[in-house]
């Protein structure tokens, strides 16, 4: 049995929590056994190795409502190490402070899961620590495939390359699922929108942050760069990453969103113009992140691709990450939706059995 607990359940761990929930009904259970037994948010917390699937279908109220317990991190963690079953601590949050925690929830022998891409994004020490903490083959694990690609396979085809000995040339791709929509809908023959008029449509469509110049700064794309870098055994952070901020300098520092959505389209010329060039080329724009592999040529930045290249023929806000490496010239492609609640919870999910696989109970016949 693993046991697994859920920090920060939002939109993506309730997500989870359904996926969770109807494993917990399907035939694979018996043979690979994986319970829910902890949720805490800012407010509230809650461990129990008999939650009902009931009182899980509405956990908000009936997990983690007025009668349970004031939520304090440290001690919910303490109960989880004390539990006999392996546990898989989830970390949903996006916190800086909760990431800086897991070298102390992998020293009292917790797994940790998580889409959370501070931890391995940040300060490199951080990256190292939790990399030789969780390195041992009989100790606690870390998996992190939703902070790259949310569900996408990206982190476990890259750790693949590397672990059977594969040159890394360069690691490229579109890992914004907002800029994927904006200049998948703005950079394209015909189009007829303005760059103001794709961000309005995108913003009111649920695709970008509440302001939309936490998208359009580049530094979640640098995050995901960082990770893949480290992944690949590079030295690199999002401090020396040369990352492409494409907000209008004047709008950096407007004071809200809502001022920023009302003065965007006095730069329409400035994007209708970079547009025009590229498509005259015969080309696109597109917001891509580079891994460089062999030098120090890593960026984050707006450039410009044929019509026939695979960038350029994406759709809607889908990712695409292509690998190039002395086994692959010609690029390994992963092409898919990278955002979503359920597509992220599918990524901790996969990483979740993969914990319940090397250090849960199963019987040698079970079948996922």
């Amino acid at each position: 049995m693993l046991s697994v607990a859920i920090v920060g359940p939002g939109l993506v761990g309730g997500a989870l929590i359904e996926q969770l929930v109807a494993y917990s009904k399907s035939p694979r259970f018996s043979s690979l056994p994986i319970a829910l037994v902890g949720l805490i948010n800012s407010k509230k917390m809650a461990i129990s190795t008999s939650f009902a699937s009931a009182d899980l279908d509405s956990w908000k109220d009936k997990v983690l409502g007025s009668n349970a317990a004031s939520a304090d991190l440290t001690s919910f963690v303490d109960q989880l190490s004390a539990l006999p079953a392996p546990v898989a601590l989830v970390d949903c949050t996006s916190s800086d402070s909760v990431a800086e925690q897991y070298p102390e929830w992998l020293s009292k022998g917790l797994h940790i899961v998580t889409p959370n891409k501070k931890g391995f994004s940040n300060d490199y020490g951080l990256f190292k620590k939790i990399q030789q903490l969780s390195s041992a083959a009989d100790g606690p694990s870390v998996y992190h495939e939703a902070t790259v690609g949310a569900g996408l396979p990206v982190l476990s085809t890259l750790n693949d390359l590397v672990r059977t000995g594969d040159k890394i040339i360069k690691i490229e791709g579109i890992f914004s699922g907002t800029l994927s929509y904006l200049f998948n809908n703005f950079s394209v023959p015909g189009a007829a929108s303005s760059f103001s008029e794709c961000v309005s449509v995108a913003k009111a469509s649920g695709y970008t942050e509440p302001d939309p110049r936490d998208d359009l700064n580049g530094m979640d794309v640098a995050r995901k760069v960082t990770i893949l870098g480290r992944v690949a055994g590079l030295d690199i952070g999002t401090d020396t990453l040369p990352v492409e901020n494409i907000v209008p300098e004047a709008l950096r520092s407007v004071a809200t969103a809502d001022e920023f959505m009302n003065r965007l389209p006095e730069f329409d010329a400035h994007f209708k113009d970079l547009n025009e060039q590229a498509l005259t080329s015969g080309s696109v724009l597109r917001y891509v992140g580079m891994v460089d592999g062999q030098g120090n040529q890593s960026s984050v930045k707006l450039a410009k691709y044929p019509l026939d290249h695979p960038f350029a023929s994406l759709k809607g806000s889908d990712n695409i990450i292509a690998f190039t490496t002395e086994r692959f010239p010609n690029p390994l492609i992963i092409q898919g939706a990278g955002a979503g609640a359920a597509v992220t919870a599918f990524g901790i999910f996969s990483d979740i059995i993969k914990i319940a696989e090397r250090f849960g109970t199963r019987s040698s016949s079970a079948k996922i």
